[in-house]
């Protein structure tokens, strides 16, 4: 067993640390504090940049994104950088930078891009204006100037003529129609009408 004097020193080491540590700790915490950047008021709330009253003006959403099925089985998906409401004595809401996929059952797909697009009155269609480009998974793109797309059925007519490119050269016809084969047939055509013109361009 430790004698009286070891005790005492021990008694006396417990009541120093218990002095002597909160001291430490409390000169930790002030060395942290002064070393710590100062918190600037007016910067602890960042706000978004927004204007409120334009956007009560000019109401819109952001990246908004259509999806749906026709009844012929085809998935179609449209996404725009912007949309906005019908304006007073427009035909249908607007959107900028648009993107749309059509995926038919038969493994084919068609994508489209745009830089405006409007729903007609009854959200029964959609028309593409603006550098239209449409890739088909055949191998072709076609340019125009505007494109109209059913979103019942898969429908895609030109509304201005087209030009494609693809396996066979280059086509230029008054317009294009992506659609069912019909008439009993399965599978869907990709058909150009109107003063068609083939230039062959053969493999390299």
């Amino acid at each position: 067993m430790a004698g009286p004097a070891a005790r005492d020193g021990w008694s006396r080491l417990v009541a120093a640390l218990k002095v002597l540590l909160p001291l430490t700790a409390l000169a930790i915490l002030s060395m942290l504090f002064l070393i710590s950047n100062r918190i600037n008021p007016d910067e602890a709330l960042p706000y978004a940049e927004v204007d409120v009253e334009e956007r009560l003006r000019e109401p819109r959403m952001t990246a908004p994104t259509y999806a749906g099925t026709t009844t012929d089985g085809a998935a179609l998906e449209v996404t725009a950088a912007e949309a906005r409401p019908a304006e007073e004595g427009a035909t249908g809401a607007q959107a900028k930078g648009v993107q749309a996929r059509l995926t038919t059952p038969d493994g084919q797909r068609t994508d489209l891009v745009a830089q405006t697009a409007q729903m007609s009155p009854g959200g029964g269609e959609i028309t593409f204006t603006g550098n239209v480009q449409l890739d088909h998974s055949s191998g072709y793109r076609v340019t125009s100037d505007g494109m109209r797309a059913r979103l019942d059925m898969t429908d895609v007519q030109s509304t201005a003529p087209v030009v494609a490119d693809g396996p066979g050269g280059r086509i230029t016809a008054q317009s294009m129609q992506l659609s069912e084969a019909g008439a009993g047939k399965t599978g869907y055509l990709l058909v150009f009408n109107g003063a068609v013109k083939l230039v062959y361009q053969p493999a390299q």
